[in-house]
């Protein structure tokens, strides 16, 4: 069974910082991609970042020079640094990720289970 767990959301004034954590754990034979994704009251989820096993990254217009989303291999673990947050960054963010697990050896994807983030102005 394959796992991913966020943690690091809360609440924080206009132009301050969050970093968001996603661990990976159960029996995984290798991690693709990883992503954040968010989703606001009333609104769509919609991605905020991504990046490969290789590091290459992605990211939404409405983030960048602001987050910056990284990984550690070795750890299962991806992060989201989040910095210069304003009220519209208010959303449930949500790690995803491609996992092929031990058994069968072919792509899943997981979803955690969310975050609250709440920036206030």
């Amino acid at each position: 069974q394959v796992q991913l767990v966020e943690s690091g959301g809360g609440l924080v004034q206009a132009g301050g910082s969050l970093r968001l954590s996603c661990v990976a754990s159960g029996s995984i034979y290798t991690i693709n991609t990883m992503g954040w994704y968010r989703q606001a009251p009333g609104k769509q989820r919609e991605l905020v970042a991504t990046i490969v096993s290789g590091g290459t990254t992605n990211y939404a217009d409405s983030v960048k020079g602001r987050f910056t989303i990284s990984r550690d291999n070795a750890k299962n673990t991806m992060y989201l640094q989040m910095n210069s947050l304003k009220p519209e960054d208010t959303a449930v963010y949500y790690c995803r990720s491609t996992i092929v697990p031990l058994t069968p050896r072919a792509n899943f994807v997981y979803w955690g289970q969310g975050t609250q983030v709440t920036v206030s102005s």
